[in-house]
């Protein structure tokens, strides 16, 4: 529909126009065809004049209403991406809670396994109960009725008191012997702690195929009083059933920096992994000791990697994931072991500053894990590796386990295959191992000569599985 100031501004113009030719015509005297044709002539131009203004000021409005529908589409995107960023965290909880389903499946399951081979044991000891009650009821109906049971044979009541079940007391002397174990591993660990008798050994982490030594993990052992090494899943748990744990990780990681220093003089692309336990993230005294010590030490953050077990990350509390982002902030990255499944978050993960986790071969190798995980094992290492995460295959014993975990594209392994924990040579002892303790030369039950300093520990490419396997089959001695 033509708008009124259209009509208008279109009078406005032939008026315009007629009252130019009209002027022409009576005051200059031109005839009445030429004041017609200027008269015509001037409404033209007007015309144009008109079009080519009203073009050009809708050129601009349509350039500011493009510039804000530009806007909005910037403004709808963005919304887009937040409601993505909330549905992928919506998600990850929700796979999160389906894990600790299961695995709180997993332990139901597991219990009522436990009840059930009690049940089949008590239905055990109640047929038997019950055979030797037939076999009397027997042989009393055998007997004449006249006699009475002699002490030769005894009726069904004394043969119960003649027969006293021992279990009981062998259950409690089992359970007396297992107490006193626990109290001398505690005394030992207490000790070991107080006088500073903690060993570092090292086992390195080698790249796949070339068989380059890239990491080492730090391993820890305990001495006693006769220089026995206590191997540290003998006093884990003990010691954090005590609340010693947090000292020997803290007192761990005094030498762990130390080893990774000396390291670091002959090759600076070397690591070390460090084990730190649940419970020393989660106490924040404790912690509190560990985060000064190693905000002191940042410097060495990019080699330094801090280990935990698959069980703490699933398990965090709001004080244990304060206390990683704060170590995260710090520039540490973490390492998960002790790995039971293969279901992962790697996003979530990787947000949480994990850049490696150790996987059993086995684990990797298992048929079963095909239908169990969400992932294929082949699959994996490329789904971690999308998200900055390096994946390790653990406990390699054999070189045909090297030859499978090659086709699942595994690019750093760790095992007796390649080398055994050795210990550390203290920083200016004898490089005849004179003062090494009693115990620490001796490794897989084979006796090793002298051992050298860490960085010396690093095999020859490809020789390292041959060695192994000749001293394996050398055995003791």
């Amino acid at each position: 529909m033509i708008r009124i100031s259209t009509i208008f501004i279109a009078l406005c113009m032939v008026l315009v126009a007629a009252s130019l030719g009209l002027i022409l015509y009576s005051v200059a005297g031109i005839s009445g065809s030429e004041s017609a044709i200027v008269a015509l002539a001037a409404l033209t131009f007007l015309i144009l004049y008109n079009a080519v203004s009203m073009r050009m000021r809708d050129r601009t409005d349509v350039g500011s209403q493009i510039a804000d529908l530009s806007r909005g589409t910037a403004d709808l995107a963005r919304q887009v991406a937040e409601f993505g960023r909330r549905l992928a965290a919506v998600e990850s909880r929700l796979v999160s809670a389906n894990s600790a389903g299961a695995d709180r499946i997993q332990g139901v399951v597991n219990e009522i396994g436990e009840l059930g081979g009690l049940v089949k044991q008590l239905a055990a000891s109640v047929a038997n109960h019950e055979d030797m009650l037939a076999a009397v009821q027997a042989n009393a109906a055998a007997a004449p009725e006249t006699d009475r049971p002699s002490a030769a044979t005894p009726g069904f009541g004394e043969e119960k008191l003649m027969t006293p079940p021992p279990a009981p007391h062998a259950a409690a002397a089992g359970e007396t012997a297992a107490s006193r174990s626990q109290m001398q591993t505690l005394a030992a660990v207490r000790a070991a702690v107080e006088e500073n008798r903690i060993d570092i050994y090292l086992q390195p982490l080698v790249t796949l195929p070339q068989r380059k030594v890239r990491y080492y993990e730090a391993v820890t052992r305990l001495r006693d009083d006769k220089d026995q090494v206590l191997a540290a899943e003998d006093f884990i748990g003990i010691a954090e059933t005590a609340g010693l744990i947090g000292r020997i990780d803290h007192m761990v990681m005094l030498r762990c920096v130390q080893v990774l220093r000396r390291l670091m003089v002959r090759n600076k692309e070397v690591g070390v992994f460090c084990n730190v336990a649940a419970s020393t993230l989660s106490n924040s005294a404790t912690f509190s000791q560990c985060l000064d010590f190693l905000d002191a030490n940042r410097a060495l953050a990019p080699s330094f990697v801090l280990e935990f077990k698959q069980t703490t990350f699933r398990h965090l509390g709001p004080s244990e994931t304060e206390h990683l982002a704060a170590l995260a902030q710090r520039g540490y990255r973490f390492s998960i072991d002790h790995v039971t499944d293969l279901r992962f978050e790697p996003r979530e993960l990787a947000d949480r500053g994990v850049r490696f986790i150790k996987v059993p071969a086995s684990l990797l190798l298992d048929p079963k894990q095909t239908s169990t995980s969400d992932i294929h094992p082949s699959d994996l290492s490329d789904l971690l590796g999308r998200f900055g995460i390096d994946l390790i295959a653990e406990k390699i014993e054999g070189e045909r386990a090297v030859v499978d975990l090659l086709d699942f594209d595994v690019r750093l392994g760790q095992g007796f295959l390649f080398a055994p924990p050795r210990p550390v040579r203290p920083e200016g002892a004898p490089a005849n191992g004179a003062a090494a303790p009693a115990g620490a030369q001796e490794i897989n039950g084979a006796a090793k000569a002298p051992l050298p300093e860490p960085a010396a520990i690093d095999p020859p490419p490809r020789a390292v599985g041959n060695a192994a396997l000749a001293r394996r089959a050398a055995g003791p001695g």
